[in-house]
């Protein structure tokens, strides 16, 4: 069998959008090199200054090198017939296929990934970088973060492995496209992802160190992280690449998977974690009557209104929330906030408002379409325990809520009556109430009936 063992260096960072400055290829047949292409490569684009100062590759030095299209049938020819091998060997792969895909061309090779190698014949290593890696076997690079330097390491290294790999049964296994080993991060063993579960909860991808970089929910955990690993963007392939364990905590319900993650994002703070982070003015919905008896739904600074029907993070989500609320039950936009000036509104013109602005609807039937859409929003001022699926058959789930403050949620068991009445604080795991909490349950309350009233 023969072996196509190459690195590539490019304009940035992730296998996405990115160009090839350099690239360096080993044809390895088990025992020797056999053939060798090595060039750099004129992008056609600027390289990003961080990568030079990384690679030492400058726009000046690949400004006179051949383009990738005047290189791409040498690299397919010596290619062909060979398996793709790189540390890390998702992203080199990635990029010469996109490289190939701009030109029209399709690229497609079985690839074995040195990092994933290494962790199952060398095992135990604190890191599974190419530097240090090599620095634990003894094997020296010459020319660090160029093409040429690191491909020729990863070809002695691939030889050493080789070797350990006895019976052939490692390599043999790594090709196996049933194994996912192709798909799965180069530092995540299969026997982790192999091991989560279908069901609903929350997930936690965890780096070398063990420290969690990002938080997830998912309704089928398993199926979601491996979502992640086949995601091409960049964000989510440098989140993968570091990527070296997944635990998880089942919930039973998307509900109680949505309020634990939330506050999981609040409390670990993970690195790949954007949303519910932001700590910005927030903004809250009121409502007020005017002198003729018009009832007005609109925003302000949070700090602004003593007892808000909603909370958020933007002058943007309140706005949009609005409309919505404009939307479902017939509303104004001149009464909502949403549009200025006198005389009929846009939406009367296109038949989307009754015309309460221009006297065409009374003012009691237009308020009572009002008095509905607050109604809508009266279950975060009542107590409530929200009932769902539990962990497994035996239990069931509940979210309590008192006079609109989220308190917290447990598990219990499946015929065990809850009252508001009992000290359901108790059978609880006391949790902040916050605006996303107050955001989960508004799309809870919008999708579903399943809630047990004071």
């Amino acid at each position: 069998m023969l072996y196509s063992i190459i690195d590539v260096e490019t304009t940035g960072f992730g296998a996405s959008g990115n160009k090839i400055t350099d690239i360096s290829v080993f044809v390895f047949d088990g025992k020797k090199v056999v053939d060798e292409f090595h060039s750099l490569v004129n992008p056609e684009c600027n390289i990003d200054y961080r990568i030079t100062q990384l690679t030492g590759i400058t726009n000046e030095m690949v400004a006179e090198a051949p383009k990738f299209y005047e290189i791409a049938k040498k690299v397919m020819l010596l290619t062909q017939n060979t398996v793709f091998v790189a540390h890390n060997v998702n992203f080199d792969y990635g990029v010469i296929r996109n490289e190939y895909t701009s030109l029209g061309g399709h690229f497609r090779r079985k690839k074995m990934c040195t990092i994933r190698l290494s962790r199952k014949l060398i095992p135990g290593l604190p890191s599974y970088s190419l530097g240090n890696l090599c620095g634990a076997v003894g094997i020296n690079i010459k020319g660090r973060h160029r093409a040429h330097g690191d491909a020729k390491a990863t070809t002695e290294l691939f030889a050493m492995l080789h070797k350990l790999d006895k019976d052939g049964s490692i390599f043999k296994d790594s090709l196996n496209p049933r194994s996912k080993e192709a798909t799965l991060p180069p530092l995540l063993p299969r026997e982790v992802f192999e091991k989560l579960p279908s069901s609903t909860g929350v997930y936690y991808f965890h780096n070398e160190e063990g420290k969690i970089i990002y938080v997830g929910k998912a309704k089928n955990i398993k199926q979601r992280v491996l979502s992640h690993f086949r995601d091409k963007a960049k964000k989510e392939i440098a989140m993968s690449n570091a990527t070296a364990n997944v635990t998880f905590k089942e919930t039973g319900n998307e509900l109680v998977a949505l309020l634990h993650e939330s506050s999981e994002i609040k409390q670990l703070y993970p690195l790949y974690n954007r949303s519910q982070k932001r700590k910005a003015d927030t903004y809250g919905l009121f409502f007020y009557e005017d002198k003729q008896g018009v009832l007005h739904l609109g925003y302000n600074h949070l700090k602004l209104i003593a007892k808000p029907l909603a909370t958020f993070y933007t002058k943007f989500e309140a706005r949009r929330f609005i409309e919505e609320l404009c939307e479902e039950f017939e509303l104004c936009p001149k009464y909502c906030q949403l549009s200025s000036g006198v005389g009929r509104c846009f939406h009367h013109q296109i038949k989307k408002c009754n015309g309460v602005c221009c006297n065409n609807e009374a003012i009691t039937i237009y308020n009572q379409r009002v008095t509905k859409a607050l109604d809508s929003l009266k279950g975060f001022q009542e107590d409530l325990i929200i009932e769902g699926a539990g962990r497994n058959n035996r239990e069931k789930s509940i979210v309590l809520i008192r006079q609109g403050i989220y308190k917290g949620y447990g598990f219990v068991g499946k015929r065990k009556k809850i009252e508001l009445e009992t000290e359901v604080e108790k059978l609880i795991n006391p949790q902040n109430n916050n605006r996303d909490v107050q955001r989960i349950l508004r799309q809870y309350f919008k999708e579903s009936n399943s809630v047990t009233m004071a």
